[in-house]
């Protein structure tokens, strides 16, 4: 079939200009698919128990969407400066997959990965740092190098005490242990104490205090800052420190001050389980004490004043003051708590012999036993 000369032209012109709206640039190369390294791994070290965290990645290095992820090697070295993984302390799977269509952000999945130092570990120099890194691959074993480092103190740490114990006062929560001592050459490491203290309500914790080992030695600690009314849970860990020097100048000369050329290296050791408290105040104040009875009144009407040392508790509240006559039956002589440590008894008669005594209650009705008993007579 013979075609028009003019139809063909036309034909070869429309074809040219459909493949340049095809064309948006030169074409691309196909993609490696090399996970991009994670920036975001940390390091907590617990005992010889070492817990690293880090996203996974959802983009490859060319920009794509992660489609395949492979295993995540977990690199661990003494050197400062990993420049490689090396043999790996372990190989972790990739996280189920994410799901489709959802946005980047959605789509960022955390890995958790606990590592356990080897005893060879412990022999290192206390004052040096172990390395960590992660290294993504793609499903055909390659990989866009290291993560970022971390490093966690190398000291060695000891286990907590076997005997630790809390038991409840009525001004303090008293906390006993024994301690082992420093062992012989841990000298470049000094070992503490550290007390934690748990309101189970809020769920906040604290420090309520550090104590150094010391000699092997029974310890007492005194937590007088807790408030009644709370339940508490209380552990101990030994916190090895080792001082390394920082680099750079020491003293400033500007100042005429010289600082301290070092940096602490810390880390805890394993906890003891925890001691559960229940303040509950059930303790009643200390017994006043050095009651005496003067009686007065000559002219004018009669009474009997009362004086007695305070009572320091600091949730005092208040004193009650009771009166007998001879072999009677005691009486409170007051409807609320006196507050201050004197009472003046003006309901007394001529003749008569009155027997007091006073106990002090708290803020929570917890009441004293009562004091000696102060007499007197009225002429």
């Amino acid at each position: 079939m013979n075609v028009p000369t003019g139809r063909l032209t036309a034909i070869a012109v429309l074809c040219a200009a459909l493949t340049n709206c095809a064309q948006t640039g030169p074409p691309l190369p196909p993609s490696l698919e090399l996970p991009k390294p994670p920036s975001d791994l940390r390091a907590n070290r617990k005992g010889n128990a070492v817990a690293l965290t880090w996203s996974e990645p959802v983009r490859t290095t060319d920009r794509q969407s992660v489609r395949y992820l492979g295993l995540t090697r977990v690199c661990r070295s003494i050197e400062t400066d990993m420049k490689e993984c090396g043999a790996p302390a372990a190989q972790v799977p990739p996280l189920p997959a994410r799901p489709s269509g959802a946005t980047a952000a959605a789509q960022l999945q955390t890995q958790v990965y606990t590592d356990t130092l080897p005893s060879a570990l412990e022999e290192l120099n206390p004052t040096s740092e172990i390395t960590y890194a992660v290294e993504v691959l793609n499903r055909d074993g390659r990989s866009a190098g290291l993560s970022n480092r971390v490093r966690v103190p190398a000291a060695p740490t000891l286990p907590p005490p076997s005997d630790f114990r809390a038991e409840l006062t009525g001004d303090a929560v008293i906390l006993t242990w024994t301690s082992a001592g420093e062992s012989a050459g841990t000298h470049e490491v000094l070992h503490r104490y550290r007390i934690y203290r748990r309101d189970e309500t809020s769920g906040k914790e604290v420090v309520v205090n550090e104590i150094p080992l010391g000699d092997a030695r029974p310890v007492e600690m005194r937590d007088s800052s807790f408030e009644w009314e709370k339940t508490y849970s209380y552990r101990a860990t030994v916190v090895s420190a080792a001082r390394i020097p920082k680099p750079g100048p020491c003293s400033d000369p500007s100042l005429q001050v010289t600082s301290d050329c070092s940096t602490e290296l810390s880390v805890e050791g394993d906890d003891t389980p925890a001691v559960k408290v229940v303040a509950h105040d059930i303790f009643p104040p200390a017994v006043p004490a050095g009651l005496q009875a003067v009686y007065s009144g000559e002219g004018q009407k009669l009474f009997i004043d009362l004086i007695w040392a305070p009572v320091t508790n600091a949730d005092l509240a208040g004193y009650n003051v009771y009166r007998r006559e001879s072999n009677g039956e005691s009486i409170k002589l007051n409807s609320d708590p006196v507050k201050a440590p004197s009472y003046r008894d003006s309901a007394v008669f001529s003749g008569k012999t009155y027997v007091y005594s006073v106990s002090a209650v708290d803020v929570r009705g917890n009441e004293s036993a009562r004091s000696q008993a102060a007499s007197e007579t009225t002429p």
